[in-house]
This record gives C-alpha cells, structure tokens and sequence, in this order.
C-alpha cells in the first residue's frame, strides 16, 4: 500500500441517462436457449436430464459435482436437445445446455416455498443452497457459502450501488420490486443473525433512496446509507471503508460484514415466497455503439445475439463488445454467448485508436486506485521482468478496476501491466 494515499476514488461520467428512464424490454430467445454449465469456474456437473425430455421453467437440470454445491434450473420451457460447446463470459469456450422452446411456457416450482419468519437460521440457509442463489452482482459466487459461519459478524451490506458507467440493471429491478427486494434483506439479516442491514445507494439516486425509504418505515434494523457518486464505491472493501470506516486484509468478515448484491436480494425472496430459482435476469444493453440502450428482462442462456438486435444493432462497424461494464468487464470477441445468472449488463462502445505516450511519473494512478497500490511502480517491474517486486509491491490485490487506466495521462493500460504481473506472480508460486 501507498505510504501517502490520495482520494482513492473518482467520479465517472455515469452515462446513466441513456437507459435508466426507458421502460425494460421483455424478450424470449427466438428459437433455443444455451444455458451454461459453469458454476464460476467449476464445470464439473452432473445432468439429471436426457436428450429429448420435456423440461419447464423451474426444472432441475443439473448441479455440481465437486466443489461448492450450485444447482442449475431450466429458464424456459421446451425440449432438450443435449449439449453445445460455447464461448462464455469467462472468456472460455464450456459446454451449454440447449433447451428448444415450446409454443406456450409452462413451470414448475424449483423448491418448495418456505416463510423465513418461522424457519430457523439454518433452514434458511439451506433454502437458499438448494435454490442456487449466487452473486448476481457479477462474480456469481454462490451466496450460502457466506451464511454458513457467521461467528464475529456483526451487519450485512446490501450493494445497491451500482458504480460503473452505463448499468442500470439493478436500479431498475429494486425500482420495479422493492417489496421483493425489502423481503430479501429482511431475510439477509435472518441469515446473517444480526441486528442491522446496510442498503448502499448512491446519492444521485434520490429517487430510489425515497422509495426504499418509504417500504422500510417498519422494518426495524434496516437502513439506507447514501453514498458519494465515485467509482469504485461498488467494491466490497470501498463499502466497508464507506459505510463501516474498517479496513480488512482479504474478506469483508474480517471488519464483521457479508456483503450481498442488490439483485441477489430479490432473488432470495422470489426463493422463499414462491419456490423460484434464478430464471431471467434484467440486463442492461447500452454504450454509443448501440442504436437503441435498454434494459431488457430475459431468461438465463438467452444469446446476446439477439439482445443486441432486440436494441438496434450496433452503430459502427468496429465496437468493443464487453460482457459487464466498461471498467470492469471482459471485451469479447463477438456476440455468439449468453446471457448467464451472472450477467448484469452488455456495454457495446465504438472502437477508437489510443495512443498512448511515456509515462510521465504523475502517481495519479497511485493516488486513485482503491486497494492503495502503486500501479506505476508494478509496470515498471514488469518491464523489468521482475516478478519478486511484482509481489512485493501487491500485485495480487489488485481488482481490476480499470480506475488506473482511466485517470492516466498518458494513456497507457497500467490495469493491463498490473493484470500481466498477476499472472507472472501466480505462475511463480505454482513453481
């Protein structure tokens, strides 16, 4: 960490404007959805189905078969039709399930419901193990896991903020279901055993601050904190810092907080009240190059193909095509994947040239990345292709942020260098 900390932070242009006041547009996949056998990056699962069975909306299809417990539900409707290799999010070509859709949808409850105010903690737990609740803030880890142990916990952080630039997807799912959202954190803070829930929302949304007010009048122990409008405020240990004004070495139990996603939430309670697993994710669509920016509603394993049709298509010829937002998020190389449990946006930007010059020594990539690293120091030591100050100046406990990139005047791709220096690092302790 820096010896002398700047802000730490920075405002982004939010680009926010271009989606969050237009209403969500519902689609289906046209003729066929892929639904992923990924569980992060497990891929070891055992399908409870055949070729040419009849699934619904809510069938078990599969679930880990090593690792973390994760089942997978059918999203749609239809005929399975076996499996498909397909790139991922992951940047890494992993089997789908392809399920043909019927005329008419039909469903069926993943899982019994269950009344969370007269189930024990651990009965909670299990709800929403066997649901195959995950992050649905884009790590997609799965949520039970947190909610195991939870000795030296003392609140839970709801992420309702949102921080890069052009999503709007979570903004507008609590919008739409605030009563669902409020119900997960009530069940969050049965979960966690404690006695305050934290709701992170950005200031500049005052209009969601109110609204979710409104729906906690009596909900004793839960509580909206409005957060400045900076980039990464998002990031669990930002809000820890933020909200709770603790630092920690790897995990946010660490300051006596589990951190969940606002979306995640929602998915908690559509568990508990109505037997539901994750079916359909809203997923916002936007950046210039694309015609028409939304948020679309649509089922897990729905190709992007044609989400990105359903908005327009693209304004250029030459666009980066991110799965996730522009800081964070991985360019990909075409449309061909899907939309996972995971996804929360697609951000399609027209492609520009930049080019970049000698670093000019400034530290503001210093000043502002958020875990307190010295980006500048870390690509000198990849040039010099030394890995043990690579290590040394903590390589690894960078995020991936993109804020060093951003705020550089050189425009060099310091996140770049700093993400180089983490693979050569780890490479070295696998030796």
């Amino acid at each position: 960490m820096s010896l002398f900390l700047g802000p730490m932070s920075h405002h982004i242009p939010g680009r926010k404007e271009l989606t969050d006041s237009k209403d969500v547009m519902p689609i289906l996949p046209k003729k066929e959805a892929y639904i992923p056998l990924a569980a992060g990056a497990n891929t070891d699962f055992e399908i409870f189905v055949k070729e040419g069975d009849a699934v619904k909306i809510g069938t078990k299809l599969a679930q880990t078969r090593s690792g973390f417990f994760v089942p997978i539900y059918s999203s749609v409707s239809g005929i399975y039709k076996g499996l498909q290799k397909r790139m991922s999010t992951s940047l890494k070509p992993v089997d789908h399930m392809v399920i043909e859709l019927s005329e008419k949808p039909d469903r069926t409850k993943a899982l019994e419901p269950l009344d969370f105010h007269t189930a024990t903690r651990e009965e909670c737990v299990e709800q929403v193990k066997q649901a195959g609740i995950v992050g649905l803030g884009g790590a997609g880890f799965p949520t039970y896991v947190k909610y195991q142990k939870t000795e030296g916990i003392d609140c839970v952080i709801v992420n309702a903020v949102e921080c890069e630039p052009y999503i709007t997807a979570d903004y507008k799912v609590v919008m739409n279901d605030v009563s669902h959202f409020v119900m997960g954190c009530e069940i969050l803070k049965k979960l966690a055993g404690v006695e305050h829930v934290y709701i992170a929302i950005k200031k500049s949304h005052p209009d969601l601050i109110s609204m979710v007010q409104d729906a906690l009048r009596d909900k004793a122990g839960i509580e909206v904190r409005a957060v400045p409008d900076v980039y990464p405020m998002g990031w669990e240990r930002v809000l820890v810092r933020e909200i709770l004004h603790k630092e920690y070495d790897r995990l946010p139990g660490e300051a006596g907080a589990i951190i969940n996603n606002a979306t995640t939430a929602i998915a908690i309670a559509l568990a508990f009240e109505k037997g539901e697993a994750i079916y359909q994710k809203y997923v916002t669509v936007s950046g210039e190059g694309i015609k028409n920016p939304r948020n679309i509603l649509c089922p897990v394993g729905t190709p992007v193909k044609e989400l990105i049709e359903a908005c327009g298509g693209y304004t250029s010829e030459s666009v980066r095509l991110i799965a996730g937002g522009p800081m964070m998020g991985k360019t990909i190389v075409n449309d061909q994947f899907v939309v996972d449990r995971a996804t929360n946006a697609i951000t399609v930007l027209v492609h520009h040239e930049d080019d970049n010059i000698e670093c000019l020594r400034c530290g503001r990539c210093s000043d502002h990345c958020p875990a307190g690293l010295q980006p500048v120091r870390i690509s000198m030591a990849v040039k010099a292709g030394d890995a043990k100050e690579m290590e040394k100046r903590g390589a690894m406990s960078c995020i991936e942020c993109g804020l060093c990139s951003y705020v550089c005047p050189s425009h060099i791709d310091v996140t770049e260098n700093v993400r180089k220096a983490k693979r050569i690092v780890a490479l070295k302790n696998k030796k």
